[in-house]
């Protein structure tokens, strides 16, 4: 079949040619038949080529009888048809412009998110990407959590299921590469896990085990963006980057466009040491493997389970009984819950598609009615309907295709748009708009034209264009039949926008749920920063003691800052909290080998609560007696208090902390305001613990309350702090209020779209609904002027129209609200205090959409009721 295509297409090329041949044998043939008829019967030239042309009958019929032979008629016809089309598009710009861009919105939208699903779901850029897993503790089906250093290399010693295991923590330390040091994320790592990975360098060597080594020479990977720009390129390996105040040696460079590894982002991967561990935890390590030839991710679960349990018997300072070392696919950590989030796009412009679709369709149905009577004159000019058919679905496939090319287009603004956003979608960064989405938007195109040209089709094949032209009329369309199939794409319509509706408004009530609430702590005129100290000059926890120590009170007579305190987490942003402590209650023991609790458990100085005007409940503060020589203390929140003391006085009781039972108790001597560092959505459960009682970090979060806006007085410390040590680290500055806005980015950001995802499905069924009225009026426009005529007003004719346009939205929204008490459940893990079947948001967005639709259809009812019924009269319909 390709070769006879083929054939026929070279045919078609050289058709003039070979016209020309048939020509010139043709004319040979009638001179040599009129030269005989000359010579036999003595005939004039004239009279001999006459009756030559006579005996040889219709030269056209021949030539075309070689052409149907050479099979390229047909497409020299479509050829023909595809120009008329594209004549009759450009000359009917009322038409074609709306239509196009429908169309291109929806395909559009559809294939920027078709592009995000197909970079989220698919291939990882690993070689046996399927084989590589990521391992968790986790003692029940919702609670997993990560791993700590004696699972690590429990894991590594023992594990026969896995070919390679690695582990990996995420810090921000001070960077310097010959300019002034700056706070960056970095991922310390193990040797087993690049080589896990499978990753190969683009210059020098990854990390090896002899590197792993504590003693060893610090090494560190870096990217390749990077390299290029603090290093100087394709010459940094072995050049020297200061992480944390300590030199490491660059050993090479990951490839170019690799900054991402199994799911963390950045540009420094230094080797991790491990030493060998005193307890079972502390927890916060990242483990990933790739598994054994032969082995299953069943055999891994298996072995790991039983490691697990030999590791109880060798750390019974963790009394969780129930805990389980738990492998999952590399692939479902990336996507995590980012599928639901895909999932809500995708329905949405799929609605917006098929709304879209259906908009197109209605309108390509009334051109085709109106264009009957030169249908009809092209069939009795001796036009098929196979040719009718075929010019049809030529113009509708120009149609769609041109709109596939605009909304190529508009899905490539449409990516940027969600990369400027992001990153609430997994690997949304690698996104792009390649052949393949390229070749997606042209068969949804594709798909868009058979919808959108099958009711003209239907009409043409059902009824005989040239017999209606003997009747004198213009369309076939003033019957019910055709009025009754825009009325069922107007339903459509509404029933498809209204759960799109729904949706966004049920986030959008959500969104404002959540921004309503009180995150607990002054937001005016306190300010943040992140401090990082170098860990070379700062080792230990005396020479640490000492610098803030001598700092703080320093730093409060600065630039007009009245109180200043540090903190080790960043409320209310969960991305900045990874501050868990286990603990048991001496009041509340849990059970033998049952799990203990877990909170929160913010490390702050003296001045924290002062500084972000955090209320005393019941109890004291932190004061100057709760040093490291004193017994360890710690206030908790309201809500902690009520969680696990219901009805009781918090003050006084005592817990074990950190599963160490030979530890000194430590005793509850406060209870202050919630703070919700876990998010707003969040109650806010924590446990406060003094620094000065021996916990200082060297990376901490300054907080400062001035007189005037909030980040006035952060220059002048950071001038203070980098003329003390110019290894200081001092970065993210911004007021509280700007930390809050930013910790609900995604829920903000996910109303925003499907909002306006909304806005173009109501906008496109208005549109809808208001050309299906115009055209009612358009062609019931004498019988307008009869109903006037006999008296009838302005207000019947309105009323007659906008009932005609209410009852067909008022069915679609019925229909769409039954399907979005359905289909909004499946939402209630992504809204905050709304139920998805919210009645007054489901109300609402009803009623929003009646307005519109009654807008819409009060438009044309208008222009009806102003119809002259003499003119109208007087006018053939």
């Amino acid at each position: 079949m390709i070769a006879r295509l083929v054939r026929r297409l070279r045919a078609l090329f050289r058709s003039d040619t070979v016209d020309r041949e048939l020509s010139a044998e043709i004319e040979l043939h009638l001179e040599l038949e009129a030269e005989e008829l000359m010579r036999t019967e003595g005939l004039s030239p004239e009279a001999a080529r006459r009756r030559a042309r006579i005996a040889f009958g219709s030269v056209t019929r021949y030539r075309e009888e070689q052409r149907d032979a050479r099979g390229v008629r047909w497409i020299e016809e479509s050829l023909a048809d595809l120009k008329y089309a594209v004549r009759v598009l450009l000359r009917s710009p009322g038409y074609t412009i709306p239509a196009v861009l429908v169309l291109g919105l929806g395909i559009g939208a559809t294939t920027a998110i078709f592009s995000v699903v197909t970079t989220t779901f698919g291939r990882l850029p690993y070689p046996d990407a399927d084989r590589l897993i990521r391992i968790y503790e986790q003692n029940s089906p919702r609670n997993r959590w990560t791993t700590s250093v004696a699972d690590f290399q429990a894991v590594a010693s023992q594990a026969r299921t896995l070919r390679v295991v690695g582990t990996i923590v995420v810090r921000s330390v001070p960077v310097a590469a010959g300019a002034e040091p700056q706070t960056m994320t970095v991922v310390p790592v193990t040797s087993g896990f690049m080589r896990a990975l499978g990753i190969r360098p683009e210059s020098g060597r990854l990390i090896e085990p002899a590197d792993d080594s504590v003693g060893a020479a610090p090494v560190v990977v870096v990217s390749d963006g990077f390299a290029r720009r603090w290093l100087g390129g394709p010459a940094a390996v072995g050049k020297n980057v200061m992480l944390d105040g300590r030199a490491h040696t660059v050993v090479g460079v990951l490839p170019r466009g690799l900054n991402r590894l199994a799911g963390f982002r950045a540009d420094i991967w230094p080797v991790l040491q491990l030493k060998p561990p005193t307890r079972r935890g502390p927890f916060g390590m990242w483990m990933f493997g790739r598994l054994a030839d032969g082995a299953t991710l069943d055999d891994c679960r298996r072995e790991l389970a039983d490691i697990s349990i030999r590791l109880q018997g060798v750390w019974s300072d963790f009394p969780d009984r129930d805990t389980r070392l738990t492998p999952y696919t590399l692939r479902s950590w990336i996507v995590g819950d980012g599928a639901r989030t895909i999932g809500v796009f995708g329905v949405a412009v799929i609605l917006v598609l098929l709304i879209a679709v259906a908009n197109v369709a209605s309108l390509t149905l009334v051109r085709t009615l109106r264009r009957w009577r030169e249908l009809a004159l092209r069939s009795a000019l001796g036009a098929s309907r196979a040719r009718l058919v075929r010019l049809v679905t030529i113009e509708c496939t120009a149609l769609a295709v041109t709109g596939a090319a605009l909304g190529i287009a508009l899905g490539a603004a449409g990516l940027r748009v969600l990369l400027a956003i992001g990153p609430f979608i997994p690997r949304l960064d690698e996104a792009r708009l390649d052949a393949r989405a390229a070749a997606f938007a042209v068969g949804v195109a594709v798909l868009a034209a058979i919808v959108v040209a099958s009711y003209p089709l239907v009409l043409l094949v059902r009824r005989d264009p040239g017999a209606s032209l003997s009747g004198g009329t213009r369309t076939v369309g003033d019957g019910q039949h055709a009025q009754s199939v825009r009325g069922a794409f107007v339903v459509g319509e509404f029933a498809l926008a209204l759960p799109l509706l729904a949706v966004a408004g049920l986030l959008l009530n959500s969104f404002l749920r959540l921004q309503s609430v009180d995150p607990g702590f002054a937001l005016e005129p306190v300010a943040t920063a992140r401090i990082s100290l170098p860990v070379a000059r700062y080792g230990n926890d005396t020479v640490l003691a000492e610098f803030w120590t001598r700092m703080l009170p320093a730093l409060g007579n600065l630039g007009g800052a009245t109180l200043v305190s540090l903190g080790d987490a960043l409320p209310p942003d969960p991305r900045q909290n990874f501050n868990q402590n286990n603990f048991d209650l001496i009041d509340h023991p849990v059970g033998e080998g049952r799990p203990q609790s877990v909170s929160s458990w913010i490390t702050v100085t003296r001045g924290y609560f002062g500084t972000l005007g955090v209320p005393l409940l019941e109890g004291r503060l932190f004061t100057p007696a709760d040093t490291g020589s004193s017994p360890p203390v710690v206030v908790v929140s309201r809500a902690w208090a009520r969680h696990y003391f219901s009805g009781e006085d918090a003050v006084g009781r005592q817990m074990i902390e950190g599963g160490c039972v030979t530890c000194p108790r430590t005793t509850i001597v406060g209870v202050v305001g919630d703070v919700r560092y876990d998010g707003l959505a969040l109650p806010g459960e924590a446990v406060y613990a003094p620094m000065e009682q021996g916990a200082w970090r060297r990376t901490l979060f300054l907080f400062v309350r001035t007189h005037g806006t909030g980040t006035a007085a952060l220059p002048a410390i950071r001038a203070a702090l980098l003329a003390v040590d110019a290894g200081v680290s001092i970065d993210q500055p911004q007021a509280m209020r700007e930390v809050v806005e930013g910790s609900i980015d995604q829920p903000r950001h996910l109303a925003t779209l499907l909002l306006g995802f909304a806005v173009a499905a109501l906008a496109l069924a208005a549109v809808g609904i208001f050309g299906l009225l115009s055209y009612i009026v358009a062609s019931r426009r004498r019988e307008i002027g009869v109903r006037m005529a006999l008296g009838a007003d302005a207000r019947a004719v309105v009323g007659m129209i906008v009932g005609r346009g209410l009852w067909l939205a008022g069915l679609g929204a019925v229909i769409g609200l039954a399907v979005a008490v359905v289909t909004t459940r499946w939402l209630a893990a992504s809204l905050f205090q709304v139920s998805p079947t919210d009645p007054v948001t489901l109300g609402l967005v009803t009623l929003a959409l009646l307005v519109v639709a009654l807008v819409a259809c009060w438009l044309p009812a208008r222009r009806a009721a102003t119809t002259d019924p003499v003119g109208a009269l007087r006018t053939e319909t």
